[in-house]
């Protein structure tokens, strides 16, 4: 610490410079604080997946139904613990398309029993259970709507339409939570007694279908006899993990990790190349003073130390404030919750980004500390000269 003082004024020598530089890796922090936010976001679902889980949809595709008599022949088979079902409502509210968000019909008890991260009070889980047009929704669906229990709530479904050719009313009878980051708490769930009976066309059926079986290791052979149940039926399954499902459909936008891995190493190379020049221009700038430095006794490996530390100074005050910055603004939620319904900056990506400041400010600082311990005292004062 006691040489902080010469470091900190070496980066002073040339102020617009170093702000510049500054500004540069505080932008390339913040664009990787925020870029692996985003990532979190689409591949949630995926490190949410249960290994005890399987989802059951067509087996053509998701967008085609399955009867809701599957749910008790499944229930019956070998190793499967529970069934639940879903169906995409498409809900938009106040007939606002910007307004949308997940909606769908659940029965609540199975719904709960195969997801244990959604937390619901049991004196809201009872009104569900009691209200015809009962729903609960997630925390961030709440708040972004600034609803509240005992709100009715209109809803047009351009797939569904109910008989009565008018919005679907539904009455919020509680609020769930997650009990993990990673829970998607921007979702909308209804009884689907009150939804089948309403709709103007297709009774009897659902989306797709949650199954939990009771040992994680014969997951596979569970779903392959799910399969099989349903072979040469007019509505043939395909059963999977949960994760796999989950990966498959974040990667029909692109395969993210691979993208952020080629953005962000582009970006890094280029701070690279701006920090690398500005410590190759600071220690010829300052040739002399280092000959003076190691006539008044420094050594060749304390000259190197300080030039390595001055770059490490630089890579770590800009990139601890971009860090900062795409923790403070991930941390106020999701910009567009729509979209992007979990939003957060995981503490792993930090420490990582952490892990490539310190990097950075080696690699970009090591060719002109090199060329700083070699420097040769009487060459160095005679340039000083």
């Amino acid at each position: 610490m006691k040489y902080f003082a010469l470091v900190w004024s070496s980066l002073k020598r040339k102020k617009s410079r170093t702000i510049l530089t500054l500004l540069s890796i505080f932008v390339a922090f913040l664009l990787y604080g925020l870029l692996c936010a985003i990532k979190e976001a689409f591949t949630g679902g995926v490190t949410m997946a249960g290994a005890d889980r399987l989802i059951v949809r067509h087996k053509v595709s998701l967008i085609m139904t399955l009867p809701v008599s599957y749910q008790g022949r499944m229930q019956n088979l070998p190793g499967v613990d529970s069934v639940t079902h879903f169906t995409w409502f498409n809900g938009i509210y106040k007939n606002e398309p910007k307004n949308f968000f997940g909606s769908f019909p659940i029965e609540l008890e199975s719904f709960l029993r195969i997801y244990p991260e959604y937390r619901l009070p049991d004196e809201q889980k009872q009104a569900f259970l009691k209200t015809r047009n009962g729903a609960i929704a997630g925390r961030s669906l709440m708040d972004r709507f600034k609803w509240k229990i005992g709100d009715h709530i209109p809803l047009v479904s351009p797939i569904w339409p109910n008989k009565s050719g008018g919005a679907w009313d539904f009455e919020i009878v509680g609020s769930f939570e997650g009990t993990k980051k990673t829970t998607d708490t921007s979702g909308f769930y209804f009884r689907y007694d009150y939804f089948d009976e309403g709709r103007s066309h297709g009774a009897g059926v659902v989306g797709w279908y949650g199954v939990r079986v009771k040992v994680p290791d014969r997951a596979a052979e569970i779903a392959q006899a799910i399969d099989s149940e349903f072979a040469n039926s007019a509505y043939e399954t395909k059963a999977e993990p949960e994760g796999a499902f989950a990966q498959g459909f974040v990667q029909q936008m692109g395969d993210i990790g691979r993208i952020l891995v080629w953005v962000l190493s582009a970006v890094f190379f280029t701070i690279l190349l701006v920090a690398g020049n500005t410590m190759t221009q600071s220690v010829r700038e300052r040739i002399g003073e280092l000959g003076v430095l190691k006539a008044m006794g420094f050594t060749n490996e304390l000259v190197l130390a300080l030039v390595l530390a001055e770059s490490c100074l630089l890579t770590a005050v800009g990139g601890v404030a971009g860090l900062s910055a795409a923790w403070l603004f991930t941390s106020r939620g999701s910009p567009v919750p729509a979209m992007l319904p979990v939003f957060y900056l995981p503490t792993r990506y930090l420490f990582i980004g952490l892990g490539i400041v310190l990097g950075l400010g080696i690699i970009a600082g090591i060719l002109p500390a090199l060329q700083a311990m070699r420097l040769q005292i009487a060459v160095a004062l005679r340039k000083n000269g």
